[in-house]
């Protein structure tokens, strides 16, 4: 599997063609439709749980003439078809994501989280979707349950550095303080140290 480019794509108002109408094009249209995206919906035979009146929905067989206009397809359907949608994909320069079929995939869903402005994303190239959805899990359960400050924290610390100029490569350290200025000083906390451990760098780190 050669490397790949992690990116966030904006979909909203922009089509994407999914082809498929099971379970597994159910669980792809969810996420579609979180992102803003207009979805039509191509298959034979589509269930109950997909026909929603913001979709689109078209009952026959996939046709190359489907993908004329869309910035996206996400394939769910047999591997034969899959790879009849990523060879009509390929000549018109369309990113395929193809569910569980990494041959036919030019691009892959990840694993997200998404919690108070933050969003993770999480992929092992196609190949391990299990390990994905575990260490998706994972990184929502250390993530601070404050984490809403911290972004608002962030973002008035940004305005200040644009504000008074302040380089790059100085803003990360100064970000780590105001992050664990958040917290009480230890002196004044029974517990011992207030600072979150994984905030606290080495002494030759850049804090």
């Amino acid at each position: 599997m050669p490397e790949l480019l992690p990116l966030f794509l904006n979909l909203t108002g922009r089509d994407v063609l999914l082809v498929g109408g099971g379970r597994v094009a159910e669980s792809k249209l969810r996420q579609l439709l979180a992102a803003g995206a207009r979805v039509r919906v191509v298959a034979p035979a589509i269930a109950t749980s997909i026909r929603e009146p913001s979709v689109v929905l078209v009952e026959r067989g996939f046709e190359p003439a489907d993908l004329d206009g869309v910035w996206l397809v996400v394939a769910a359907a047999t591997p034969a078809v899959n790879r009849v949608v990523a060879e009509a994909a390929e000549t018109r320069r369309i990113f395929v994501n193809a569910v569980d079929d990494p041959a036919n995939a030019t691009a892959f869903l990840s694993g997200v989280v998404r919690r108070d402005g933050v969003t993770l994303a999480i992929s092992t190239s196609g190949d391990a979707p299990a390990l994905t959805a575990l260490l998706r899990e994972s990184l929502d359960e250390v993530l601070p349950r404050d984490l809403a400050a911290w972004v608002s924290t962030a973002r008035d610390q940004r305005i200040e550095w644009r504000r008074t100029a302040v380089p790059m490569e100085a803003r990360k350290p100064l970000l780590l303080r105001a992050l664990n200025s958040l917290y009480r000083p230890a002196a004044d906390r029974p517990d011992g140290d207030h600072r979150v451990p994984w905030l606290s760098g080495p002494e030759d780190s850049w804090l």
